[in-house]
């Protein structure tokens, strides 16, 4: 990236912030919300959430209903609700020559302080001979205290998909103090059929900016997202769009995420696990190396396979499906029960 001129101004510091936006990363996406290193994704099964809110469709495959998340225990607060001063902090020893710098984080004005999941960086605020800004230091503290050299600066502050920049200016044996507010919270989701849980691994969530039912950017900001995965974003709406498998159980619903909390959110399918077979007679044997095509009433392909179990997940509805082994094909109709899974057997006679 590089920047005319040998100082950043108001406009400056935006296209500034832009580049950086776009150049380096602007730390985990997904992390916990406590002190100490970011934890991506737990290990193993994931512990069920507090109560959420159910965010089901008018049907499957379809937009879901424009919802907002109650207050209340759907809510949890991150960390507590009411506001904190920021951490004290023991005057720093500065040496000769030198300026201190004081960082810290909080979720807006009167709001909590943001103990974990920072990424600081500093930049010095003037290009290199290249005109890239130079990366000068780097902290994952909540409340980092940095030694530098007098002059100016710009520093980033990343928490997971919120962040911040700004200029500062430092003088010999001074502390300067920079509070910085991020307007963040966190989103964490996880999909049922019924009251029946989705096992992590089977299904999978995009988030995106705005409502569904509004013109916004289509690409998402957070993609295939898990089950117990918590993502930080700015303040605002978003609309989840949830995969179960990889057929056609998609359901859109959209969330609110508020600064300083973090919403749980449980996405409700209306699908079923269904086993194809081809057989010979009721019960019998599976035949091998065959190729499947799950179709709507219309004949629209919803799923295509080669297998003598394939397992599709399909959500609730009316289905034909094609079986082909050794140049002959065979077929039948079959529904889709919510939560009610089973095999469907194909004969060849």
């Amino acid at each position: 990236m590089r920047l005319a001129g040998t100082s950043l101004g108001r406009k400056g510091l935006f296209v500034f912030a832009i580049g950086l936006w776009l150049l380096v990363p602007p730390g985990p996406a997904i992390a916990q919300f406590f002190d100490g290193p970011a934890v991506l994704r737990p290990p193993g099964e994931v512990p069920t959430p507090p109560p959420a809110t159910s965010l089901a469709p008018p049907s499957p495959g379809t937009r879901g209903d424009r919802i907002a998340p109650p207050s209340g225990p759907t809510l949890q607060s991150l960390p507590p609700a009411a506001p904190a001063p920021a951490p004290a902090q023991i005057a720093p020893v500065i040496p000769a020559g030198q300026a201190a710098l004081a960082l810290s984080a909080r979720f807006g004005r009167d709001m909590p302080v943001v103990t974990g999941g920072l990424v600081w960086r500093v930049y010095g605020n003037k290009p290199d001979q290249t005109g890239a800004f130079r990366l000068l230091k780097e902290d994952k503290g909540a409340s980092p205290m940095l030694t530098l050299p007098p002059g100016g600066y710009v520093i980033h502050v990343g928490f997971g998909l919120a962040s911040a920049t700004r200029a500062v200016q430092l003088r010999g044996g001074e502390t300067v103090r920079e509070v910085f507010e991020l307007s963040a919270g966190g989103l964490r989701i996880e999909g049922r059929v019924g009251d029946a849980r989705i096992p992590p691994g089977q299904i999978s969530f995009d988030v995106y900016k705005g409502s569904q039912f509004e013109p916004s950017e289509k690409r998402p900001i957070a993609q295939s997202v898990m089950t117990g995965d918590l993502v930080l974003m700015p303040e605002g709406t978003y609309h989840i769009v949830s995969n179960y498998g990889d057929a056609n159980s998609v359901v859109r619903s959209d969330i609110r995420v508020q600064a300083a909390k973090l919403t749980d959110a449980t996405v409700t399918h209306r699908a079923a696990i269904i086993t194809l077979k081809l057989v010979n007679e009721r019960g019998g044997e599976a035949i091998a190396d065959t190729q499947w095509s799950v179709l709507t009433p219309g004949g629209d392909v919803i799923k295509e396979s080669i297998g003598a179990f394939p397992r599709v997940i399909l959500a609730e509805g009316d289905y034909r499906v094609v079986a082909r082994n050794e140049s002959k094909s065979y077929e039948r109709e079959f529904k889709v029960i919510t939560g009610v899974d089973g095999e469907v057997e194909v004969l060849t006679h």
